[in-house]
């Protein structure tokens, strides 16, 4: 589990099942893209994401406003998925996207450098491009894979 903000946290779903670190990093919301895990004092959802497949933008939406409605509730918010690389990144590029107003290429980046295995991979990556309406070719997420 790593942090990209004092708000946010980006990790995979053993992440979600340690009570100790989520106490110790005062995680009080998840949004959960593996399977649900409840934990005493975390608000979680849920949400059915396939990995290598388009992402619905009803359900990217919905993980969205979870992730910001927690952050306007001053909750530290764990993103995470099974492995922590595909789907939580993508949703961690969302939430940065519409909370700081970066494109999605620098949120990319960012969570890059501070969670070193993130890579959404092509269909969830050519999703936010269409919901957000950003041409970020493909080949330029993973040549900042390969710096």
């Amino acid at each position: 589990m790593n942090q990209l903000r004092p708000w946010l946290y980006i990790g995979k779903y053993s992440d979600t099942l340690d009570q100790q670190i989520l106490t110790r990093h005062g995680i009080g919301a998840m949004l959960q893209l593996a399977d649900l895990v409840e934990q005493p004092g975390v608000t979680s959802v849920y949400l059915p994401v396939e990995d290598f497949e388009p992402l619905p933008f009803d359900v990217l939406r919905q993980g969205v406003d979870f992730v910001r409605n927690a952050k306007q509730q001053g909750h530290t918010i764990l993103i995470a998925c099974g492995a922590g690389i595909n789907r939580s990144t993508t949703y961690c590029v969302a939430a940065l996207k519409e909370e700081e107003g970066l494109g999605l290429l620098e949120a990319f980046k960012e969570i890059k450098q501070k969670h070193g295995i993130a890579l959404p991979n092509l269909p969830l990556w050519q999703s936010l491009c269409t919901y957000y309406q950003e041409d970020v070719p493909f080949q330029k997420v993973l040549a900042l894979s390969e710096q």
